[in-house]
């Protein structure tokens, strides 16, 4: 049948078509459908091949962690843009996006009243859990978000009322569950400030916090208070934990440290763990050693020589005398280890050292610590994941604070991926998200 620009009916009468041509009815649409579908199978390959990176077969919900990576490297990917064009750093672009995302105003519930206000200075965010009526003071857990030194806060950039919900998240339960104030730190960020302005926040805060006045107008009981914080905060956590032990004008002192999957060292990046999570989400071996010399405000041409631990060879002699307190061949179980080999150069680039002396700097990297500093430190939880760069810093960490006498919990997760603990709701809710902070809690209900 063809359908033409008229028709012509009885008596002579010509109908307009709506077909503007002579022609088979239905091939144009036919021919744009085939167009459309070709197009939208174009479309979802393409999709499909950013979004797939092969990952092993225990790690945590898998699809649902590939969706997340190709989140977060598509935001990166937007704020390096931003960058090259000029418009704002990097950084601050990328933590823009991540907040806007998730970004959570001050907000109080029927169990636990939400303040935000400063510590000497600092901005902080108050979660006072609801009391116990046995208990006139409570415990308390001062908290340091993570992000790389530089990301997971609006703090310091946009607005200093809003933080993104995965932290305001987990601050709720634990103040919740356990009954407890949570005082949140909101640090200044990477590239506003670089190392150590990021400690000296936290410091400050802390001391300010501990202050008897203080503690009294919060009604905490002044031996319960734990520091605690995850990646990069659990490195500002760490660091704070070793400067308090040596502070005598203290008064108080902190009765736990909880680090939850801590970055504690920039002198290997070749230990079993950053080789065997290379390129694992959501913190690759090359994001995390960028986030280091973006933290020390260093030089992009150092991060390929880093990477193969050319800052570290045999010839940096300011590294020599710290090598052995990092030797994972004798600080890792075989179980991790495996069959993997060290990397030492012998010869290497001595001008990373001389220009970020910060490297070997037991502020930045609390894994270097003399013995005699880590003996000081009090009872330990140290929360690892079996696909995470980082993995081994931590128990390494856990394996030189045994050997110093103190009294250690790690608690690993052979599903766990870095920064699971904070995705625990939809629709970035994961199974290991949930059950490494139960785990978490449940340690600290049981020893603050």
């Amino acid at each position: 049948m063809s359908s033409c620009r008229g028709q012509k009916l009885a008596g002579g009468l010509r109908v307009a078509s709506p077909f503007p041509l002579c022609q088979p009815a239905g091939e144009p649409s036919r021919g744009k459908m085939r167009s459309s579908c070709v197009l939208l199978t174009a479309l979802v390959a393409l999709a499909a091949y950013y979004v797939y990176i092969p990952l092993p077969g225990s790690v945590s919900d898998p699809w649902k962690l590939m969706l997340l990576d190709a989140t977060f490297r598509g935001a990166q990917q937007v704020s390096n843009l931003i960058h090259y064009l000029g418009l704002s750093h990097h950084l601050l672009a990328l933590n823009f996006i991540i907040v806007s995302f998730g970004k959570k105003s001050a907000w109080s519930s029927a169990q636990v009243k939400v303040t935000d206000t400063d510590f000497d200075g600092v901005e902080v965010r108050v979660f006072e859990g609801p009391p116990k009526p046995e208990e006139p003071l409570k415990r308390s857990v001062v908290y340091i978000h993570g992000g790389g030194w530089a990301l997971a806060s609006a703090s310091t950039s946009w607005s200093p009322s809003d933080e993104i919900r995965y932290y305001d998240e987990l601050c709720t339960a634990m103040a919740e569950e356990l009954n407890a104030v949570i005082v949140s730190i909101e640090y200044r960020l990477v590239p506003k400030v670089y190392f150590p302005e990021q400690i000296h926040d936290v410091v400050r805060a802390t001391k300010y916090f501990l202050k008897p006045e203080v503690l009294q107008k919060y009604m905490v009981d002044p031996g319960r208070i734990c520091i605690s914080g995850d990646s990069a905060g659990g490195n500002l956590a760490a660091a704070l934990g070793q400067q308090f032990t040596q502070d005598a004008s203290l008064k108080n002192k902190l009765k736990l440290q909880a680090l939850i999957y801590p970055v504690l060292q920039a002198l290997d990046f070749n230990t079993p763990s950053y080789q065997q999570n290379v390129n694992t989400p959501i913190l690759p071996r090359y994001v995390m050693v960028k986030y280091w010399v973006d933290y020390f405000k260093g030089n992009y041409d150092f991060v390929q020589a880093m990477i193969i631990n050319n800052h570290t060879s045999l010839d940096v002699e300011e590294a020599a005398a710290l090598r052995a307190r990092l030797n994972w061949t004798s600080l890792l179980p075989a179980s991790f280890t495996k069959n993997y080999k060290p990397v030492v150069q012998t010869t290497g680039n001595a001008r990373i050292v001389q220009e970020l002396p910060q490297l070997l700097d037991a502020r930045s990297a609390p894994l270097i610590a003399d013995q005699a500093v880590l003996q000081l430190l009090p009872k330990t939880y140290i929360l690892t994941c079996e696909h995470d760069v980082l993995r081994d810093d931590g128990i390494m960490y856990a394996k030189r604070l045994e050997s110093a006498g103190v009294e250690v919990t790690l608690d690993h997760f052979e599903d766990g991926f870095h920064g699971c603990m904070i995705f625990t709701s939809w629709p970035t809710n994961f199974s290991v998200g949930i059950r490494t902070r139960n785990s978490y809690i449940k340690w600290l209900d049981q020893n603050l």
